[in-house]
């Protein structure tokens, strides 16, 4: 090794400490002036030496890298979102639904403050750091790599550690002294200030010049690590040793025994949150083994083992000009109060969800009226009350609409259901567009070059009026539109053709019917194998398969037995859309565990929890958390809990072993 690359090693070594001291630590080692002179140092080093350049080097985080078009890239590992509580009574009953899934465990929980900024994940490969994504839709987000390379706090490289290769989440804030200043600097160069910090934290992150995101005040503050070899037992222990090796995680984590003493923090923190530098809108809860996190396991939306407690809302008074109403893609009717602009939580709120004509009369709403708005989980605003008392004596209730303001179809309420709908299903042009724009949608066909705006524009100029329309339309089409140049047009005509490579389970979801979401999609399209088979399968069939009930199954009968619906799928079978699954995936699923209803409880050493689960789906198995008398047999591995086994042994369930199940299927 030559003398310079030893003093290039060497600066990089004291920068990274340097760095760690002062914005994870908060404990300066050294003097700005004495930090700026050896980085300055290392710059030129660096620059007569290019051989020595290493991408994760503490000069590249000045930034400077032009990224034009940030890359999709789907997550290894789902970002789930989580379910929201507001009270002791919710926290006691995510408890008590935990307790019945593990059976009556010790449990230990812990508290972490939930800040308000942009999800990120970040992935380390051995000990170094490679690449960040947003959270997105929470299957795929956006690659933002140059960019957080930028956040001092956030480590390039590792110390020593034991988890090598693994992915960390957490939360890209902008802390209020520093959002504060950059909106006093904005101020005097006679720009508007942001409005709020999450947002302009938010925006940041998709900044194309990363020089313009260095010179921006952001902080990460690190919530969990996703690995497949985690030596640690608990989500705390990990965050203790990501501490270490040299991520910022928020001192005000607690460990928790009870109920009891999560309230205790709750309302703690309820009146301190406001000294805090950084926007906070509640408390995560979360248990804290990982063989527990691994048995709970996740819903379609959210993880078992995880619950958000909200702190209360903020609320504003202001006034109701006008109530519209919009036509959703599956012809729901959503009533939306318009109101005047007031400030709420940072933002201007002009408009606000009123849901159905129930809600409406249930606030006995009138145009004019003084309306009380907060943000229902700090994010969407809705109305929860009026001031009567301001209310003006000749007032009279809202009449809700009877015809559709789109296309003047007569609206129709079915029995039992909140909402009006509009029945002109292909003749209704927001219904239309609102079923093209699903279909093209991240986590349906996912169409690169296509986006909400060009389906009204393709709509407008009468190219497409349907979903199949996509797979007939050329470029020679396109480049006339306005706004349309030669690189759009083929970016999307090739992201159309790529989009038949989506998997069947996409597909059927893509097709819009109603009550299908991803869950069910899944369960259909393993169940039946390809749309001929689900199309002619009658309403005892379909709810004989997991989770279909009769609401879905009627849903599934009325659209395949339309005719438009019908000619629509023969024409895409014919542009060669995946209307069925792959062969591969066939090739590994059985039927050896038909009608089986199986739980698997502990730690695994063959497969993972994960894999197991997949294995008794793919065999024809169904999964299921908690033992009861439909239970046809425990899979059980390393630290079962004791109570469930007593369960299974009072029922009369017999409990397998690892090897046992596999030699099963095998």
């Amino acid at each position: 090794m030559t003398e310079v690359e030893k003093t290039i090693i060497t600066l990089r070594e004291e920068l990274r400490q340097h760095n760690y001291s002062y914005y994870v630590l908060d404990e300066p080692s050294i003097t700005d002036f004495e930090f700026d002179s050896k980085l300055k140092e290392l710059q030129e080093l660096e620059l007569k030496h290019p051989e020595y350049f290493d991408e994760n080097s503490p000069s590249q985080r000045v930034g400077g890298e032009i990224t034009k078009n940030f890359k999709t890239v789907t997550h290894k590992n789902r970002m789930y979102s989580l379910d929201n509580s507001y009270s002791k009574e919710d926290i006691l009953e995510w408890e008590a639904r935990i307790q019945r899934i593990l059976g009556d465990v010790d449990l230990e929980f812990t508290c972490e403050l939930k800040y308000d900024g942009a999800s990120i994940n970040l992935t380390y490969e051995n000990g170094a750091f490679v690449k960040a994504v947003t959270r997105g839709d929470g299957f795929m987000g956006d690659e933002v790599t140059a960019n957080i390379k930028t956040i001092r706090s956030i480590p390039l490289v590792l110390r020593e550690n034991e988890l090598s290769s693994f992915d960390i989440r957490g939360e890209i804030v902008l802390p209020l002294e520093g959002f504060k200043k950059m909106n006093l600097d904005r101020m005097e160069a006679g720009e508007d200030p942001y409005r709020n910090p999450r947002n302009t934290a938010s925006g940041s992150l998709k900044l194309q010049d990363s020089a313009e995101v260095a010179n921006r005040p952001l902080d990460c503050l690190l919530y969990q690590v996703v690995s497949e070899k985690n030596p640690f037992k608990t989500h705390f222990e990990t965050l203790m040793h990501a501490t270490e090796i040299g991520f910022k995680v928020p001192d005000t984590i607690k460990l928790c025994k009870n109920v009891d003493e999560i309230i205790g923090f709750l309302e703690a923190w309820d009146l301190k949150r406001h000294e805090l530098p950084y926007e906070t809108d509640g408390v995560v809860i979360k248990v804290n083994s990982l063989n527990h996190q691994d048995e709970l396991g996740y819903t379609a939306k959210s993880p078992r083992w995880a619950l958000a407690y909200k702190f209360k809302s903020e609320q504003a008074t202001t006034t109701l000009n006008e109530v519209t109403y919009q036509v959703g893609r599956t012809g729901a009717i959503t009533p939306v109060a318009n109101l005047e602009p007031v400030e709420l939580a940072g933002t201007i709120v002009k408009r606000a969800s009123l849901h159905n004509a129930d809600q409406i009369e249930k606030l006995d709403l009138r145009l004019h009226d003084k309306v009380f708005v907060e943000k229902g989980g700090e994010i969407i605003p809705k109305i929860v009350g009026v001031d009567t008392a301001e209310r003006a004596v000749d007032s009279e209730p809202i009449q809700y609409i009877t015809h559709c303001p789109d296309c003047g179809t007569e609206l129709l309420r079915k029995e039992g259901d909140a909402k009006h709908y509009c029945p002109n299903e292909f003749g209704c042009p927001t219904q239309i567009t609102g079923r093209i724009q699903h279909f093209i949608s991240r986590k349906a066909m996912n169409i690169d070059g296509l986006g909400a705006e060009s389906v009204e524009l393709l709509f407008k100029n009468g190219l497409i009026h349907n979903f199949a329309d996509l797979y007939e339309l050329t470029k020679e089409q396109l480049m006339p539109l306005e706004r349309m140049a030669e690189k759009s047009a083929s970016n999307m005509i090739i992201g159309i053709e790529a989009s038949k490579s989506i998997p069947f389970e996409k597909v059927l979801f893509a097709l819009g019917i109603r009550f299908v979401g991803e869950t069910v999609a899944k369960k259909l399209a393993r169940h039946y194998k390809n749309i001929d088979a689900l199309m002619e399968a009658n309403y005892e069939a379909l709810i004989s398969v997991d989770e279909i009930g009769e609401r879905i199954a009627e849903s599934i009968i009325s659209f395949f037995s339309n005719e438009g619906n019908c000619i629509l799928i023969n024409r895409v079978k014919k542009y060669g859309l995946n209307l069925a699954l792959d062969e591969s995936l066939l090739a590994v699923q059985t039927e050896k565990l038909k009608g089986k209803v199986i739980v698997v409880s502990g730690v695994f050493h063959i497969l993972s929890r994960n894999e197991l689960k997949k294995s008794i789906e793919d065999n024809g198995g169904k999964v299921t958390g908690s033992i009861s008398k439909k239970t046809s047999f425990i899979i059980a591995g390393d630290n079962m809990g004791p109570s469930k086994k007593e369960k299974a042994e009072t029922l009369g369930v017999s409990i397998v072993t690892e090897q046992d199940y596999l030699n099963m299927i095998d």
